[in-house]
C-alpha cells in the first residue's frame, strides 16, 4: 500500500474500463454521484494496479510460533493418548481441525527464550525414560506459587518426533530452532542428523525409527540460536557473528535437504545490530550460508490491558503495530549495504500484540491473554504489511499459537475455542501463493490523543490485494472507532464477473470469544451486487474486510 493525498491520487487516476466500488448502494444514486468518473458518495479510495505485481506472497508468511512456555504445549497441543480430551497420538484433536483449514505452511518450535536452553536429547526416545528438566521460565514469579506443573519442570513428553508428528496433521513445515547459548555446534549438527539423515543410515537415524518415525524428516528451516542479543546469550552482534558462522559452517550435512540457516536478528528498530552482524558475516564470505534474517516486533499500548482498555489505548496499539513497516524497510535497507542483492530475505518469526497477564484463562498460561477485536485489527494491518513487502518478507510466525501473547486458540482441559486472531488468519487464506499487488490507498486521517496527552494521527484505512487463479483478494482495515469509511474500490486492468464480502468486526471493539460464548466475535459474508461500473462499499467502524473479485475473461 502507498498512503497518498487524495489531490495526489485524484490526479494520477485515469477511468479504467472497469471501474468498482463495492457495497449496497443503490444504481441510481451512484450514477447521480459520478463526477468525472469518481463517486461523490465515496470518502475514501483503493486503487488495485492488476498489472503491477511486487512478488508471490510466500505462504510461510502465515506462519505461527510454538513454545514450551506456560499453556502453549501442555494443556495446549499435547494432551496425552490417553488423555479423556479427544486427541491424535496426543495432539489436542480440536486444534488440529481448526488449524489445518488455515493452510499453516510452518510452524517455529521449541522457542523462543526456551530453545537457548532446550536439550534435543532430551525429548526423543521412550517417554518414560526421558529427563525432567527446569523450564527457562520456571522462577517466573507467577508460575512459583503453582507448584512442579509442566510450565516450570519440563516432563519432555512433546519432543521431536511429537511436533513433527503434529506438523505433518496440520499440513506445516518445521521451522526448529537451534540451542546456540547453552550447547556446541556439535549437538546441533547431530539434530540435523536425527531428524534428515536416510533411513538406517546411522545411528541417530535408528533412534529417530525407535520413536516410531524410520523415514526422515526433512527439515530445511533452522533457527541459528534467538534473540542473542538477549535471553539467547547477551552476545554482541560480533560475537554473534561469529558463533553464527560456527553453527553454520559448510560441514553441517544436508542429508539432501537444502538447508535455509536463519540467523537471530535484531530487537525492533536495532539497525546497529543488523549493520554490524551482516559486515562481520560478509567479510568472511558467508552471507551465502544464509537464507533468513529474523526481526522480532511486539506492539502494545501504555495501559496494557487486553480487555479493559479505552479510545486512547485502542489507537496506540494500531500506531505501534504499524511500526512494523518502518522496520521491513529500515532493515532492509541496511542489510543492502553488505547484502547488494538481497540473497538473504527477512524473517519476521515474532510478532503480535502482548498485553499484561490479567486475562488468562488457567494461572499457569504464562503471558496468557484474550484477544478482542483490537487484536483481530492488528493482527489485519500486519499481514497486510507483509503482502505489501512481499518481496522482502519470506517468512512470518505470529506469537504465539495457543494460550499466550496473540493467540489463535485458547484451550484449557476439555475447553477449546477460536480468538478473532484465527478468524482473520482465515479470511487472508486466499493471499497465500497469490501475486501481491501494487495498491494506491487514500483516506482521511483520523486524529487522537495519546496518553501523554500528545495529538496524533493514524492513516484512516490500510490493507493490501493480491490475485490468484483468476481472483482479486483485496483486504482493509478500517482502524477509527466510530466512523465507517465508504469506499471506492477501483480495479486497474480486469473485468470482474462477480465480487463476496467478508468483515470482522462488533458493536463492541472489547469483544471476546469465551469458553461459554465461543463465537462472540464471528465474520459475516455478504454477496455483494455489481451495479454498473460503479459501487461503493462502506467499512465499518473497526473492522477487517476481505472483498474478493472473480476476473472475467
Amino acid at each position: 500500500m502507498t498512503d497518498i493525498g487524495r489531490r495526489e491520487f485524484l490526479a494520477r487516476t485515469v477511468v479504467p474500463s472497469s471501474v468498482l466500488a463495492i457495497g449496497a448502494v443503490p444504481a441510481s444514486a451512484l450514477a447521480r454521484s459520478l463526477t468525472r468518473g469518481r463517486s461523490l458518495l465515496a470518502d475514501s479510495h483503493v486503487d488495485v494496479l492488476i498489472g503491477e505485481p511486487i512478488a508471490t506472497i510466500a505462504p510461510e508468511i502465515y506462519g505461527h510460533f510454538v513454545e514450551h512456555l506456560g499453556g502453549v504445549v501442555y494443556d495446549g497441543i499435547w494432551v496425552g493418548e490417553q488423555s479423556k480430551i479427544p486427541n491424535v497420538g496426543g495432539i489436542r484433536k480440536a486444534l488440529i481441525d481448526a488449524l489445518r483449514p488455515l493452510r499453516p505452511a510452518v510452524v517455529r518450535w521449541p522457542g523462543g527464550c526456551f530453545a537457548d536452553a532446550y536439550d534435543w536429547r532430551d525429548g526423543v526416545g521412550p517417554r518414560e525414560k526421558r529427563p525432567r528438566r527446569t523450564n527457562v521460565w520456571a522462577d517466573d514469579e507467577r508460575l512459583r506459587a503453582l507448584g512442579n506443573i509442566p510450565a516450570r519442570f519440563e516432563p519432555n513428553s512433546f519432543g521431536t518426533n511429537e511436533f513433527m508428528r503434529f506438523v505433518r496433521a496440520v499440513g506445516a513445515q518445521p521451522y526448529f530452532g537451534a540451542n546456540l547459548r547453552t550447547q556446541p555446534a556439535s549437538v546441533f549438527h547431530q539434530w540435523v542428523e536425527y531428524c534428515n539423515s536416510p533411513v538406517g543410515s546411522t545411528t541417530l537415524a535408528e533412534l529417530r525409527a525407535q520413536g516410531g518415525d524410520p523415514e526422515p524428516f526433512g527439515v530445511r528451516y533452522w533457527g541459528v540460536g534467538n534473540e542473542s542479543w538477549g535471553c539467547g546469550g547477551n552476545f554482541t552482534p560480533d560475537e554473534y557473528a561469529a558463533e553464527y558462522r560456527r553453527f553454520s559452517t559448510w560441514a553441517v550435512q544436508e542429508h539432501g535437504v537444502p538447508l535455509h540457516f536463519i540467523g537471530a536478528g535484531p530487537s525492533g528498530g536495532d539497525y546497529e545490530w543488523t549493520r554490524r552482524f551482516f559486515d562481520q558475516v560478509n567479510r568472511r564470505g558467508d552471507l551465502g550460508r544464509m537464507w533468513g534474517w529474523a526481526l522480532h516486533h511486539y506492539c502494545s499500548a501504555p495501559n496494557g490491558e487486553a480487555v479493559a482498555f479505552d479510545n486512547t489505548a485502542w489507537y496506540e496499539l494500531l500506531a505501534s503495530a504499524d511500526k512494523m513497516e518502518s522496520l521491513i524497510t529500515g532493515h532492509w535497507q541496511v542489510m543492502r549495504e553488505a547484502d547488494r542483492d538481497h540473497h538473504v530475505k527477512l524473517v519476521v518469526d515474532e510478532w503480535g500484540a502482548w498485553h499484561k497477564q490479567t486475562t488468562n484463562v488457567d494461572p499457569s498460561h504464562l503471558f496468557g491473554q484474550q484477544s478482542t477485536v483490537r487484536d483481530a485489527l492488528v493482527a489485519g494491518l500486519t499481514l497486510d504489511t507483509f503482502n505489501r513487502h512481499a518481496d522482502k518478507v519470506a517468512m512470518a510466525n505470529v506469537a504465539q499459537l495457543v494460550n499466550t501473547i496473540q493467540s489463535l486458540f485458547l484451550a484449557h482441559d476439555e475447553q477449546f475455542l477460536v480468538t478473532p486472531t484465527y478468524h482473520v488468519f482465515a479470511m487472508y487464506t486466499p493471499h497465500q501463493g497469490g501475486q501481491s499487488l501494487r495498491t494506491l490507498i487514500s483516506a482521511p486521517r483520523l486524529a487522537y490523543t495519546d496518553s501523554e496527552k500528545k495529538e496524533r494521527t493514524l492513516w484512516g484505512m490500510a490493507g493490501s490485494a493480491s490475485r490468484k487463479d483468476g481472483v482479486v483478494t483485496l483486504t482493509l482495515t478500517n482502524p477509527h472507532l466510530t466512523q465507517p469509511r465508504d469506499t471506492e474500490i477501483v480495479l486497474r486492468g480486469g473485468s470482474v464477473r462477480s465480487i463476496s464480502a467478508m468483515t470482522l468486526s462488533h458493536t463492541d471493539v472489547h469483544a471476546h470469544n469465551t469458553f461459554d460464548a465461543p463465537r462472540t466475535v464471528t465474520p459475516e459474508t455478504t454477496a455483494v451486487p455489481t451495479v454498473g461500473n460503479a459501487i461503493v462499499h462502506r467499512l465499518p467502524p473497526a473492522s477487517v474486510t476481505r472483498l474478493q473479485f472473480v476476473l472475467g475473461a
